[in-house]
């Protein structure tokens, strides 16, 4: 039995634990890993994530009654809410419950009918690492709810529905990037993102390459964090300097009109400007095999978020470090996710994992919070899938 075969058999049988019967439908959603163009989707940027095969699974059966019933297998003991659909679905003390609640309310709020269900919902994508867990719950399950619905919605759509699940229950003031890498990902390639327009393009990974996620064992919980914060200066930053998204200055612009600007949020400005003008130059590296150029934008990359962004951790840099030091010009490593703990990510080539390897070995000897090696690979974004 595989990973996915496995998960499969477990949300089947907390499914029929919760309910008594066997669903009818199963749709999946995976997480993601970004590749570079770190908080810049909620200004407008541009952005290159891939999906990974970790996935979050939705069992869906019909119920009798007028309601919406739900169970978060990965949740512990006594996970299980439930709400009428003939009233608005409200925020209550809790978080996965506002992903499902927000779904059904958005989608409702959208004119569509919603059809009364139970779910039963699990995954196998790290919690709290940055790899975008919730994204892939909320995803599955909007794809989920709109399918039984009878509703024919985009990948785009579905991703709009997951977002202002998450920032309107959930209280994350995320951007559209994480659902949208979930939902509309393909198989073998990064996803290129514009994240005003949602117009994208698949980025063939090429084959010499490989991805690898380093878990740095540090936990962060992101509606506690100071994610909300930064989004929030970028919003002044902009505001400053009369655009409508810092998408829209090129470095010449924010260094002219840094006038009277407060340094934190200049700070935070240079961050996302720089970061968004590394992404178009990271996808043709990425496409081309250039471990070289990877390394360089991938080093820059971690400096401006520790630096200018004041996401990162001493431990987080002195990790990237390490492995940046043992890849040399075979690749680059950088923190991926919000920050403030998780993950980083490096695209180096794929004779350097012994390398990598060595570097995180040694990091640990040292180390209070052991970082552990994950290989991820490119996947498909969300679907229905077999029972």
């Amino acid at each position: 039995m595989n990973r996915r075969e496995a998960l499969i058999a477990r949300v089947i049988a907390g499914y029929r634990a919760a309910y008594g019967a066997d669903p009818a439908q199963l749709f999946a959603a995976p997480g993601r890993v970004n590749l570079i163009g770190e908080h810049v989707d909620y200004n407008d940027g541009f952005v290159l994530p891939c999906a990974i095969d970790r996935e979050t699974i939705v069992a869906l059966g019909e119920s009798e009654k007028a309601r919406f019933e739900a169970v978060a297998l990965d949740m512990g003991a006594g996970a299980r809410d439930s709400f009428v659909l003939d009233a608005p679905a409200g925020r209550i003390d809790g978080d996965w419950q506002n992903h499902v609640r927000g779904v059904v309310h958005f989608i409702q709020a959208g004119g569509h009918g919603v059809r009364p269900a139970r779910i039963a919902v699990a995954g196998d994508v790290p919690i709290g690492a940055g790899l975008s867990s919730s994204a892939s719950f909320g995803v599955a399950t909007a794809l989920a709810v709109s399918e039984h619905s009878g509703l024919a919605l985009t990948p785009a759509q579905i991703a709009r529905i997951a977002q202002a699940a998450e920032n309107d229950f959930v209280g994350c003031a995320c951007g559209i990037m994480d659902q949208m890498a979930s939902a509309a990902s393909t198989a073998g390639a990064a996803l290129l993102l514009d994240c005003r327009s949602l117009e994208t393009r698949a980025v063939p990974i090429h084959p010499r390459l490989a991805i690898t996620v380093i878990d740095s064992g540090i936990r962060r919980q992101l509606t506690t964090s100071a994610f909300n914060e930064r989004r929030a200066q970028c919003e002044a930053a902009a505001q400053h300097f009369g655009v409508a998204a810092l998408r829209d200055l090129d470095a010449a612009e924010l260094e002219a009109g840094r006038g009277g600007m407060d340094e934190t949020l200049h700070a935070r400005a240079r961050h996302v400007v720089s970061e968004i003008g590394r992404v178009a130059p990271f996808a043709a590296a990425l496409a081309s095999g250039d471990a070289a150029a990877l390394a360089r934008l991938l080093e820059a990359g971690h400096r401006s978020l520790a630096g200018d962004f004041g996401v990162s951790l001493p431990a987080l840099d002195q990790l990237a470090a390490e492995v940046q030091s043992a890849l040399g010009d075979a690749g680059g490593v950088r923190l991926t996710g919000a920050g403030f703990g998780g993950c980083l990510v490096a695209v180096s080539d794929a004779a350097a994992a012994p390398a990598i390897a060595a570097a995180v070995e040694g990091h640990n000897r040292e180390a209070e919070n052991p970082a552990r090696i994950a290989a991820f690979r490119p996947a498909a974004g969300a679907a229905r899938i077999s029972c």
